[in-house]
C-alpha cells in the first residue's frame, strides 16, 4: 500500500523585497513531495533557503509563487495571516533550536499555554500537559520553571509544548543546536518515536549525527532541492 502524501511542493518561491523596493530571492522554485510518517532532514549551505523553506512549510510566511498541497488542499494562495494561523495551530507543532519558554512558569504550565489559547479548563490542561511530560521522560520536573532544568529538560519541555493540540506535522528548526551530545540524541530518540505513531518530522539540521536519523535528506542549494534523497558523506 503507497503511503499517504502529506506535502507537496510545485515551483515554490519566495523573495524578500528591502526598503527600497530591491528583491532579494531566497527560494528560487523548489518541488517536492512528503509522504505521512516520513521524518526528513533538511540540509544545505548558508543561505541556501533551509529555514525558509521550513517557515513555508509551516505557514509562518506566505510563499511568493507556486502551489502548496497540505494534503489534498492548495494552501500556497492562502495569503491572510489569520488563515494561515488556523492552519497552522490546527495541523502543526513547532520546535526551535532556542527553546522559548517563559520563565515565570512551571514546566507543567509552560507546556498548557496552548490550550488555555484554545478555552480548555484548567483540570484538562494541566492533566493533558502532565500525561506529555510523563511520555518524554521528565515528568518528576512539571513544576519546575525553565532556570531550574537542563537544557536537554528545556527541550523536551518545549516538544511536549509543540505536541500538546496532537499535531499531524512536527517542524524542528535545529533542535539539538543548542544541546550536548547526550542531550541530542535524547531528542531525536523522541522524534523517532514521534515517526513510529505516524507523524511527520521535517527538521532542518548542519549536524550529520542529527541527519542520521532521518529517512530521508533533502539538500539545497542556492534557494534549489539539488538532491531529494541526499547520502551522507564521511567528509561531510
Amino acid at each position: 500500500m503507497s503511503k499517504k502524501l502529506e506535502i507537496k511542493l510545485e515551483g515554490v518561491k519566495k523573495s524578500y523585497y528591502l526598503a527600497n523596493g530591491d528583491e532579494i530571492p531566497v527560494l528560487r522554485g523548489i518541488d517536492l513531495e512528503i509522504v505521512k510518517g516520513e521524518l526528513v532532514a533538511i540540509m544545505g549551505e548558508s543561505g541556501g533557503g533551509k529555514t525558509t523553506l521550513l517557515n513555508i512549510i509551516g505557514c509562518l510566511h506566505p510563499l511568493s509563487s507556486g502551489k502548496y498541497f497540505l494534503g489534498k488542499e492548495n494552501i500556497g494562495k492562502v495569503r491572510d495571516d489569520f488563515t494561515l494561523a488556523f492552519i497552522r495551530n490546527k495541523k502543526m507543532g513547532f520546535i526551535f533550536q532556542q527553546f522559548n519558554l517563559f520563565t515565570r512558569l512551571t514546566a507543567l504550565k509552560n507546556v498548557a499555554l496552548p490550550l488555555l489559547y484554545a478555552g480548555e479548563e484548567k483540570k484538562t490542561r494541566e492533566e493533558r500537559a502532565k500525561k506529555l511530560l510523563d511520555s518524554i521522560g521528565i515528568g518528576d520536573r512539571a513544576e519546575h520553571k525553565p532556570t531550574e532544568l537542563s537544557g536537554g529538560q528545556q527541550q523536551r519541555v518545549a516538544i511536549a509544548r509543540a505536541l500538546i493540540n496532537d499535531p499531524e506535522i512536527i517542524l524542528a528548526d535545529e533542535p539539538t543546536g543548542a544541546l550536548d551530545s547526550k542531550s541530542g540524541i535524547e531528542v531525536m530518540k523522541i522524534f523517532t518515536s514521534f515517526k513510529e505513531r505516524g507523524k511527520t518530522v521535517i527538521m532542518v539540521t548542519h549536524t550529520a549525527e542529527v541527519a542520521k536519523y532521518a529517512d530521508r535528506i533533502i539538500y539545497l542549494r542556492d534557494g534549489k532541492v539539488v538532491d531529494n534523497d541526499y547520502k551522507l558523506k564521511s567528509s561531510y
